[in-house]
């Protein structure tokens, strides 16, 4: 949600901006502009609704020259999208530009404050509000940049990361940060700045991670500096950011979530790698190793998350609870940061976000931590919020993930959880070692299974472009895949704009069958498990009403495959595995439905990658 970008030191700044805002698209936006100090000291602001190509053709015959620069990609909070209230903002008098990920809360407080004083305002941004504060700082308290934004800031309620350029201080950005991302980046003569480290590994693998009230002070010749709003100087913690340009690029492949789902069989490798020995005998997790009794001796687990982590967490409850018989509770971290919650020191919460910014999930650890709580994170972006403000976790290792829906991060999730439930159970002793080598070495052979899966993606699209048609779906599973079931129609409704709902199967006849006609598909994830023989009573309820089964099935299946519209066969698996299994399929469905119709797949409308803001 929002990109910020910066750039200061010997080379041009607009091509790094403009290649560092692309880099961010994936986040989600509807403007974008920058601002510039050119080699005359004159401070520009270019804006433009849309697309950063749109904000490119906007500038073509401007002036684009300059050291030093800020860039930004806004997702509206305050102020519908247009120029107006695109970043950056301007000061009154122009000598300042703004830019802001966040919000801030008093911002009308403030603004009336400023209005009383004289301050008009040409946009309906809370983000107006900020750089005119730190102008009327500036003129009244002090001349100093530096000590102007930290004044602003002490009288800021809410969120913030923020990047300020001064014409009048032309070698300098100073950038802060609360419960929002920045990163800075450090080049042999020059600094980079992101909410995130994708549009800075090209230049360098050196980052700095800014904390909470945090203020790095760029300025060029000088090494990085970083106070806080007192102006009391912290030690810069220096990073190795391991990432490559080939993992954010498509790869040949049209969209960046088609290639996310091809990439899956190699991310759970990677996600494995380390944890289950080859022989598949044995499963380790540091975090369970080193924090061996607290997790042990918990009365019970709650998981917070918000969307694709929510179902993952579903699993997670499913997979914990069979195997290690710890009671868990799943909330959805909006809900739970305010729902007064139960927690004690006793409890353990888990925290699972794909960013690791998720704004929710980092106020419901707070909370979860003020209670007295352990706190477990399950994160993929090192070096992220979410990692840095919990007692443990575990990274799941499947790479930036560059397409909005989440795809390979969401059953990097399921197979952390599923390794986690294991090395919880064998050191609970409640699994033989004869029943954890059969699930370990079958989970070893999941990523072929996945692979051959991928075979059926031609398959999978012809069947798609039936169902351009619909504007309803159904999505219906049992056990281990009804999380998939919320899962695939989320999906479908993320990037086609096509109404779906996810059951659980029986829970069909208590409303939604009201639903089912000629016109309806149903999605039914039937796999040879448990229930298999209630799923098939399921289908042939919805075969009365006359409703369109598509049915996803085991291969070798001779029974729902004689009366489904529809079948895909899907490679054979244990039942507790199922879910990293029949989430692919559904992920396909998808992609070729929203492609079909013509649909942005990797930047669906209204939506973001990382929702920093509540």
């Amino acid at each position: 949600m929002c990109g910020i970008v910066g750039y200061i030191g010997g080379r041009e700044a607009y091509p790094i901006l403009i290649k560092g805002l692309k880099r961010l698209e994936y986040r989600g936006y509807d403007s974008a502009g920058l601002a510039l100090i050119d080699h005359s000291e004159s401070l520009n602001v270019y804006k433009a609704k849309g697309k950063v190509s749109d904000l490119e053709n906007a500038v073509e015959k401007n002036d684009t020259t300059g050291n030093i620069g800020i860039a930004h990609t806004r997702w509206a909070t305050h102020g519908e999208p247009c120029q107006a209230n695109a970043h950056p903002h301007y000061s009154a008098s122009e000598t300042l530009a703004l830019i802001h990920n966040g919000i801030i809360e008093n911002y009308a407080s403030l603004k009336e404050n400023l209005q009383e004083r004289g301050y008009e305002f040409k946009s309906n941004t809370d983000t107006e509000v900020l750089v005119q504060l730190i102008e009327y700082f500036k003129n009244t308290e002090t001349k100093d940049l530096l000590t102007a934004v930290q004044l602003a800031l002490r009288e800021v309620i809410g969120a913030y990361a923020i990047a300020v350029l001064d014409k009048n201080q032309p070698n300098l950005i100073i950038a802060a940060r609360k419960s929002s991302p920045l990163v800075v980046g450090i080049g042999e003569d020059d600094f980079f700045l992101a909410s995130d480290a994708t549009p800075i590994v090209e230049y360098t693998d050196k980052v700095v991670y800014l904390n909470d009230e945090e203020i790095a002070v760029l300025k060029k010749g000088e090494k990085l500096k970083v106070v806080n709003l007192y102006n009391e100087e912290i030690t810069a913690k220096e990073q190795i950011v391991k990432l490559n340009i080939g993992q954010l690029e498509k790869g040949g492949f049209p969209h960046f979530m088609l290639k996310e789902i091809y990439d899956q069989p190699e991310c759970i490798r990677d996600c494995m790698r380390g944890r289950i020995n080859m022989e598949g005998t044995n499963v380790i997790l540091s975090a369970i190793i080193d924090h061996k009794e607290r997790l042990l001796n918990a009365r019970r687990f709650i998981i917070v998350a918000c969307g694709t982590s929510w179902h993952a967490a579903l699993i997670g409850k499913h997979l914990i609870e069979s195997f290690c018989r710890i009671p868990v509770s799943v909330e959805y971290a909006s809900e739970f940061r305010y729902s007064d919650p139960v927690v004690s020191s006793e409890d353990v919460v888990f925290a699972i976000s794909q960013s690791g910014e998720t704004a929710d999930t980092l106020a419901a650890i707070e909370l979860a931590k003020s209670k007295g709580a352990f706190i477990y994170g399950i994160c993929n972006a090192v070096g992220s919020s979410i990692p840095r403000a919990t007692h443990t976790g575990s990274y799941i290792h499947v790479g930036p993930e560059i397409g909005v829906a989440s795809t390979k991060a969401f059953t990097g999730q399921v197979t952390v959880l599923a390794i986690l439930a294991l090395s919880l159970a064998k050191e609970k002793q409640l699994i033989s070692q004869n029943d954890l080598e059969i699930i370990l070495k079958e989970l070893l052979i999941i990523p072929d299974k996945m692979a051959a899966l991928l075979q059926k993606n031609a398959e999978i699209a012809n069947l798609s472009a039936i169902f351009t048609y619909a504007t309803n779906f159904i999505y219906l599973g049992r056990g281990y895949c009804y999380p998939v079931a919320l899962e695939g129609a989320l999906k479908l409704k993320e990037i086609s704009y096509i109404h779906a709902e996810g059951y659980p199967a029986a829970e069909m006849k208590h409303g939604p069958i009201a639903l089912i006609d000629a016109e309806m598909p149903v999605v039914v994830i039937a796999t040879q498990n448990g229930m298999y023989e209630k799923m098939l009573s399921n289908i042939q309820e919805i075969k009365a009403r006359k409703g369109k089964v598509i049915a996803f099935v085991t291969e070798g299946d001779n029974v729902i495959s004689q009366i489904a519209d529809y079948c895909i066969e899907l490679p054979e698996t244990i039942e507790c595995l199922d879910p990293l299994i029949t989430s692919i399929p559904l992920q396909l469905l998808a992609y070729h439905i929203a492609a079909c119709k013509g649909k942005n797949v990797d930047q669906p409308r209204n939506l973001a990658k990382s929702v920093t803001v509540e």
